[in-house]
């Protein structure tokens, strides 16, 4: 959603977000298990075993990190975002954002590059 959602990769001119905003490509539970595997994957290269319990204590670890990314006051401090605004001031904040983007027209030529199909 966030890329999809006009993320940074396409140099919109402003991102500002909900205090409920999640700021990630794929949930926390998803990504976790992805990075869990790849961390097992990396430890069974080394030759170690994990049990159960240590499983479930790192991926539990990696949840909880990447939860904590989603947020979007993790992603204001990085400054991927603008701003988080309070719901009630979108229309402001959208109209003030037009206006700005009105005294500003886009000189250069969007490129996408080459799109293979």
């Amino acid at each position: 959603g966030n890329y999809a959602m006009c993320g940074k990769a396409y140099d919109p001119r402003l991102i500002y977000a909900w205090p409920t905003a999640q700021m990630a490509v794929m949930s926390g539970a998803a990504a976790g298990k992805t990075l869990f595997q790849i961390q097992e994957s990396a430890l069974k290269a080394k030759g170690q075993e994990i049990n159960e319990e240590e499983k479930n204590d790192l991926l539990k670890s990696i949840e909880d990190r990447y939860n904590e990314q989603l947020s979007p006051y993790y992603a204001a401090a990085r400054l991927w975002v603008d701003g988080i605004i309070a719901p009630e001031e979108t229309r402001k904040v959208i109209s003030m954002g037009i206006e700005a983007a009105n005294e500003k027209p886009i000189l250069d030529r969007y490129n996408v590059g080459v799109i293979q199909v």
